[in-house]
């Protein structure tokens, strides 16, 4: 059984010990009622991962003293996923299952045929709360590097997007190229795009074709707005080398 991941902003990586409080001390000591001796691990986010052995439990505070240290490298190649918005349960369940399986970035999609909208102060609520349901899913699935929640982009900065990066990917149930035959690249990033539910306009594809993304569909069955994209990054990781491993827990005294 692999230990806890808790996440601690700002943490020095030279430190001898660390303590929890706030959310993560609360869920430390009160929820999951950790005890003097036993083995946790520690990341600011961005890849530095701690073991740790807790030292002494509060009331919401847990002091933790470092016993080993490592950086995570980098992923590669990079994958992010360009998500319609959509109802925020569904949003939930897809931004949950994509970081399990490794994406890293995501990008809001204002898509045409999105029931959802963010507008005013909706855009800074929904960011707000993708990047809360990502860092969630990301402890659960002991992840040292946490995914990024870009910006919302409308159809043309998309389509910006899909010039700079090395293979897009517009899922598409009509597409003639199968996602599995995609020779997926060990160096780079990849975009995926994932539609809303109904998937994207005609016009919509054809500025993002012209862009260069390519149009490739998941199989027989039609997914959900929710599933396709953990769908999608599950297909194109799986013939990488990051899928070659398995998690590893840092060392502990």
């Amino acid at each position: 059984m692999t230990a806890p991941l808790f996440l601690l902003d700002g943490i020095d990586p030279d430190a001898t010990s660390v303590t929890l409080t706030g959310r993560e001390g609360h869920h430390a000591a009160d929820v999951r009622r950790l005890r003097v001796g036993e083995h946790v691990e520690v990341t600011d986010g961005h890849g530095l991962r701690l073991g740790c052995r807790v030292r002494v439990v509060a009331r919401s505070q847990v002091e933790l003293s470092v016993t080993s240290r490592r950086v995570d490298p980098e992923p590669c190649p990079r994958l992010e996923v360009a998500q319609a918005l959509i109802k925020p349960d569904a949003a939930e369940r897809a931004l949950a299952g994509m970081t399990e399986v490794g994406v890293d970035a995501v990008w809001p999609w204002a898509a045409q045929r999105s029931i959802v909208t963010w507008h005013g102060d909706r855009v800074e609520r929904g960011v707000r709360r993708w990047r809360s349901t990502l860092a969630e899913a990301a402890k659960q699935s002991r992840r040292s590097r946490l995914p990024v929640v870009a910006d919302p982009v409308s159809t043309q900065q998309l389509a910006a997007r899909v010039r700079d990066v090395d293979v897009a990917l517009l899922l598409d149930g009509e597409a003639d190229e199968p996602l599995a035959g995609v020779d997926v690249p060990r160096e780079g990033t990849l975009l995926v795009i994932v539609g809303p539910e109904g998937g994207q306009t005609p016009a919509e594809s054809d500025v993002l074709v012209s862009a260069g993304a390519r149009r490739v569909h998941l199989g027989p069955t039609v997914l959900r707005s929710a599933t396709a994209g953990t769908a999608a990054a599950a297909v194109l990781l799986s013939g990488t080398p990051r899928w070659m491993t398995r998690h590893e827990a840092v060392g502990a005294d």
